[in-house]
């Protein structure tokens, strides 16, 4: 069951785009690189670098040239292709003369910053703005907006969504479940790995299912999701690694970008900002949908609550 949806949407590592959606934009391309690399062997790690690093260059090269560049082969050039979003090398060497042409143009190359240990408190705040604005852009840029559509009409039609999650993740869910909520949707956060399954058994066809983990491989979230899966659900899964374990129980992957981990700045916090972009897309997605009902809903759970923000006690 699992091999014959993941042959329709297309989401086996290393395999080609989901069905219906378009390979990214010349200016994804960094950010793509940027979020795939950890996950990829080390001969398609320096094929993705040498694209990002030099796409006039690249660009000029066939399929051979590449892979006599980066010392790989010509099969490893083509599923590097592919595992960046491309339906072959032709297409990526297109969007690799797009990217030259973007950054000719005169936008400065997008440059990582660590914190240091004696890194002045003004210092910190301009890194971290810096790296998470960076996250917000790669995200976005490498958003897969057809999938996101087929998310979001998902949700919008749904009886009820669980969604899962665990840590830094699993305030992600939180958040998501209470936006629903306040347009009148039924939605559950559930961060307790046997609630979930408990739950997930309970889900069937009409009921959307979203695992939220930026490393593809929490066990406690990607048990649920199979559970969903298998019971009908429609699933999602909003991840950081597209070829993750994750995937394989998924209908639509939504892929967020993460900055450097440091020692300083680990994953789970810029992979938070990602994760957050990517639920709220998807709530104002639904809130268009459903608007007729989440107007008033809204403006509802806001007049219930206004007497809370006053000081007069009423």
């Amino acid at each position: 069951m699992t091999e014959n949806v993941k042959e329709i949407f297309g989401n086996r590592p290393g395999g080609t785009p989901a069905r219906g959606s378009a390979p990214p934009a010349p200016a994804a391309l960094a950010a793509k690189v940027r979020t795939l690399a950890p996950s990829m062997t080390r001969s398609m790690q320096r094929v993705a670098e040498a694209v990002a690093g030099d796409p006039a260059g690249c660009a000029a090269l066939t399929v051979t040239g590449l892979a006599e560049r980066t010392g790989t082969s010509e099969a490893t050039v083509v599923r590097t292709a592919r595992l960046l979003g491309y339906p072959g090398y032709r297409d990526l060497r297109l969007a690799l003369a797009g990217l030259a042409a973007h950054q000719q143009s005169g936008r400065a190359p997008a440059i990582t910053t660590d914190i240091a240990v004696d890194d002045p408190i003004a210092d910190v705040v301009a890194k971290l703005a810096y790296d998470e604005q960076q996250t917000l852009a790669d995200t976005a840029a490498g958003l897969d907006t057809v999938q996101l559509g087929a998310a979001v009409s998902a949700l919008a039609g749904a009886r009820r969504t669980d969604v899962y999650g665990i840590g830094a993740s699993g305030l992600v869910a939180q958040d998501l479940t209470q936006k629903l909520l306040r347009i009148g949707l039924i939605a559950h956060a559930h961060s307790d790995p046997h609630l979930a399954v408990t739950n997930a058994v309970q889900l069937r066809a009409g009921d959307v299912a979203i695992a939220i983990t930026h490393s593809g491989a929490t066990g406690d979230v990607i048990e649920p999701l199979r559970v969903a899966f298998e019971r009908g659900a429609t699933t999602v899964a909003i991840t950081g690694r597209p070829d993750s374990s994750v995937t394989q129980y998924a209908d639509h992957v939504l892929t967020t970008s993460t900055s450097r981990e440091s020692e300083l700045r680990p994953a789970a916090m810029s992979s938070r900002t990602s994760q957050l972009l990517v639920v709220d897309c998807l709530f104002v997605g639904v809130a268009q949908r459903t608007y007729e009902a989440a107007a008033p809903a809204l403006a509802a759970s806001y007049e219930a609550l206004a007497h809370r923000h006053r000081n007069v006690p009423r």
